[in-house]
């Protein structure tokens, strides 16, 4: 097993007990929470009669159901406009914090925490929600959980689990020009598998994440879960503690300099024991997209969609499957694939890093006729700087929708979905079927830039190309 690694640290340090079952109990030290995976959980609290333990340690935002266009309220949505009330009363009920639209801080709950400064390192973090892996990018422990573990954090502030093994994976060297974060997971992803990862966590090191900077981490952390792994994580550094100072709820003056003292100490030792590593060359690594319907069926833009007896045989039948779903062949070059929706945004890749690159294209160009693309600002907050720096106006002038903050059509549980067989370029994480609100709707994921380019150009491109 893993020895002396950040995991194995903050893992310990966290642990109340070992239940009879053989599972940690551990404590979680922020719970983050949304409109979708916590009624229910307030509902059981409620017919056990218990209350929230720690509401101090609690936040709230609201994300996934709400409108990008129209956030008039009542929602026209009866459903949106049903959960977005239970959250209310429930935080007013139980004394939580709750970053409501209209708040200044509203957002897609992995964009606000950090840019808050709740997000640190040497944390234990939960939330109902997949991609709560994003957080390890600051050196914390995060695990996206179900509703009955919502409630049990609601609870007890603690989770039940299995303590996980540790797969160091190292990406040394630079990125070439139009390679992003995005790519390098999707690359990671490609290679090990969506399988892969089950039953680790992941340690992101190497030279190419020491140069990367805090969002580009999380866009890394946030899909680690795609890969099969529970979190993912990147030791702290300069980089983390310049990101934190000045936010909210960073510490300040001597606090900070204590904190950072604690910070470097839980960072994995220099002989730290994994129980696998892996390592990749980032001079490797080029823009990629994906071609079926998992995150690990990805290829560079200028590859060929895979014959069936290139990949592994347990990887064939969900192949065929995917084929026959996207409308795509064997050996078929996925650069030139039509597209009809882009969609920039998600927990992935919203925010102001993101919307900058996917900036740098749109600047000066157009969206080809009959696109329809659009921008949704991770936070109120992203947006507001984003307005700031006038990304508002190039993305406009070059054809593009300028929204309002939310997860939109990362899952569609909103009214940006897809229609029909619609294909989509998109800078979110999951290209499952339907995932995009449309039950025979076609996902391609990609960078910001590269969503940018096919705006552009009408079809999957080469980012390189408008650089």
């Amino acid at each position: 097993m893993s020895k002396g690694t950040l995991f194995d640290k903050v893992w310990d340090l966290h642990t109340v007990g070992t239940l009879p079952s053989g599972l940690t109990q551990l404590f979680i030290g922020l719970h983050l929470i949304h409109e979708v995976t916590s009624p229910q959980a307030f509902a059981m609290l409620r017919e056990r009669g218990l209350k929230v333990l720690f509401p101090e340690r609690t936040v709230a935002t609201v994300d996934h159901i709400v409108p990008t266009e129209n956030q008039a309220r009542p929602f026209v949505d009866s459903l949106a406009e049903e959960m977005i009330q239970a959250l209310e009363n429930n935080c007013q009920e139980n004394n939580i914090t709750f970053y409501n639209i209209g708040s200044g801080s509203q957002g897609i709950v992995h964009v606000i925490a950090p840019e808050l400064g709740l997000t640190q390192p040497g944390m234990t973090i939960a939330c109902g929600d997949s991609h709560t892996s994003s957080h390890g990018a600051f050196g914390a422990i995060a695990f996206g959980i179900g509703t009955s573990q919502v409630r049990d954090v609601l609870a007890s502030q603690t989770l039940a689990l299995s303590k996980l093994k540790v797969r160091k994976i190292e990406v040394n060297g630079n990125l070439n020009p139009g390679v992003y974060a995005k790519d390098v997971i999707l690359h990671i992803i490609r290679t090990l598998g969506v399988k892969g990862g089950v039953g680790y966590g992941y340690e992101f090191a190497g030279t190419t994440f020491e140069q990367m900077n805090m969002e580009e981490r999380m866009t890394v952390c946030n899909m680690a879960i795609e890969g099969g792994a529970r979190c993912g994580y990147v030791n702290p550094d300069q980089v983390t503690y310049d990101y934190l100072k000045g936010r909210d709820f960073a510490p300040i003056d001597a606090d900070w300099d204590k904190a950072v003292a604690w910070w470097d100490s839980i960072k994995s030792d220099a002989d730290a024991q994994y129980d696998d590593v892996v390592v990749f060359d980032a001079a490797e690594i080029s823009p990629t997209v994906t071609w079926g319907i998992t995150p690990g069926q990805g290829i560079g833009v200028n590859q060929l969609v895979p014959q069936p007896e290139e990949l592994l045989e347990e990887d064939r039948f969900i192949a065929e499957e995917a084929y026959r779903y996207m409308d795509l062949y064997p050996g078929q070059p996925i650069k030139g694939t039509k597209i009809d929706v882009c969609f920039i945004g998600s927990c992935t890749n919203g925010r102001i890093s993101d919307l900058r690159e996917a900036a740098k294209i749109a600047k000066g160009r157009h969206v080809a006729e009959g696109i329809k693309a659009f921008v949704v600002p991770g936070s109120e907050r992203v947006k507001e700087e984003a307005e700031t720096e006038g990304l508002d106006k190039i993305f406009q002038e070059a054809g593009f929708e300028w929204r309002e903050p939310g997860c939109s059509m990362c899952l569609a549980m909103n009214p940006d979905k897809l229609q029909g067989r619609q294909i989509s370029a998109s800078s979110s994480n999951r290209n499952f079927k339907g995932r995009q609100g449309s039950s025979s709707g076609r996902t391609l994921l990609m960078s910001p830039a590269m969503v940018a380019t096919a705006a552009i150009k009408g079809e999957v491109s080469d980012v390189r190309e408008l650089l």
